[in-house]
């Protein structure tokens, strides 16, 4: 049984810092690109970071320099630390694993993380 569970969400100042986990079961973590998106009220969900199974990292622009995305594969971990977070990083924050392979697509999906940066 595939899951994902992140934890580490929570309410935070602006200018504050925190680290979102995401531990996985149930499928060759190692193959897997691992993600992190975010859905804020109202918006589209959208690609915060992303580290493919080779090691590659990508970032969405807005979290450039503030996000960075990294797993540890002997524990099946894949964690975000989150530095000098702004107002609208608020979210709600998603694991997701992501493999292609024989023609078909493996996508699977956490249930979220609550981010609410406020004053």
């Amino acid at each position: 049984q595939v899951q994902l569970v992140e934890s580490g969400g929570g309410l935070v100042q602006p200018g504050g810092s925190l680290r979102l986990s995401c531990a996985a079961s149930g499928f060759t973590f190692s193959r897997f690109a691992m993600s992190w998106y975010r859905q804020a009220p109202g918006k589209e969900r959208e690609l915060v970071a992303g580290l493919t199974s080779t090691g590659s990292r990508n970032y969405a622009d807005s979290v450039k320099g503030r996000f960075t995305i990294s797993r540890d594969i002997a524990k099946k971990m894949v964690y975000l630390q989150m530095i000098n977070l702004k107002l609208e990083d608020t979210a709600v924050y998603y694991c997701n694993a992501r493999q292609s392979t024989g023609g078909r697509i493996y996508d699977y999906w956490g249930q979220g993380t609550q981010v609410t940066v406020s004053s």
